[in-house]
């Protein structure tokens, strides 16, 4: 009885492994970068795609600052520097999508850099009805201080992990594409004695779920950033249109004022005029 018991378990088990495999083969992903397409030679386009339809894209520029240690001239102390580390055109992408969560990576150099960005889609107040939205909770850079490109003679040299802690960055309505034209810096900690890396994202595109239309973004979701400078922006031109509008009110009714006073008989203001009257 146990015997079959184990040899039903075991074939239960084979029956999902060739569920899975074929999942896998019809589930066929694709991934495409496009930063050849921008005309900003800073910003990278990745795209990636499930069964011939985009399921995940991103365009950003992106800008690392890694501090390192080097070996100051005494031979004995230690010196932080700090490398710039930016993402080049036609680096290496993967990606993954799912209805729940979704990955972007990208390395470069030989995988002496990587870039991997975890998205996660919740709901929240279920009881006051459902508010969905979509995030990145996770980011890793992974660097090598002994690639000598921007680490100059780097103090005991090897790869480092920088990972972000808690991380719940640019919140979005479910549905929508997160836009924002300004910089936003995060910081990262690294397995390098707890070095502090920080990312910058400039000119960012992203959407990780949900995208309608093949190569597409869906309706763009605006950073607060954005809208603050666009309302600075427009402020003085509606406060033209307002000190304008006040200008031709004030005009019109001391007009209007004018000509009805104009029709009405005048009395003399000098009285020796009434006695001619």
């Amino acid at each position: 009885m146990d015997l079959a018991r184990f040899s039903t378990m075991e074939s239960a088990r084979l029956l999902l492994c060739i569920i899975n495999i074929l999942t896998g083969i019809v589930a066929e992903q694709e991934v495409e970068n496009l930063s050849g397409l921008s005309t900003n030679p800073d910003k990278d386009i990745f795209v990636v795609r499930e069964n011939g339809t985009t399921c995940l894209m991103a365009e950003f520029a992106v800008r690392f600052v890694v501090p390192y240690d080097v070996l100051a001239l005494n031979g004995i102390d230690l010196i932080t520097e700090q490398a710039a580390v930016t993402l080049p055109r036609g680096a290496d992408v993967r990606g993954a999508c799912g209805r729940a969560e979704a990955e972007l990576r990208v390395s470069w150099q030989d995988d002496a850099y990587s870039l991997h960005v975890l998205f996660s889609k919740e709901a929240h107040n279920l009881s006051k009805g459902q508010d969905v939205f979509w995030k990145i909770n996770k980011i890793q850079f992974v660097y090598d201080t002994s690639e000598p490109t921007h680490f100059m003679n780097a103090y005991n040299p090897g790869k480092h992990t920088a990972s972000s802690h808690r991380l719940s960055a640019l919140v979005t309505p479910a549905g929508r594409s997160y836009e924002c034209q300004a910089p936003q810096t995060l910081s990262l900690i690294s397995t390098d004695h707890q070095k502090g890396v920080t990312i910058t994202l400039a000119d960012v595109q992203i959407q990780p779920f949900d995208i309608k239309s093949d190569f597409m973004f869906s309706e763009a979701y605006k950073c607060i950033t954005d809208q603050r400078e666009q309302l600075e922006e427009t402020l003085p031109l509606i406060l033209g249109i307002v000190l304008g509008l006040i200008i031709v009110i004030t005009l019109s009714v001391y007009h209007l004022h004018h000509k009805m006073t104009a029709s009405q008989p005048q009395l003399p203001r000098d009285r020796s005029m009434y006695k001619n009257m």
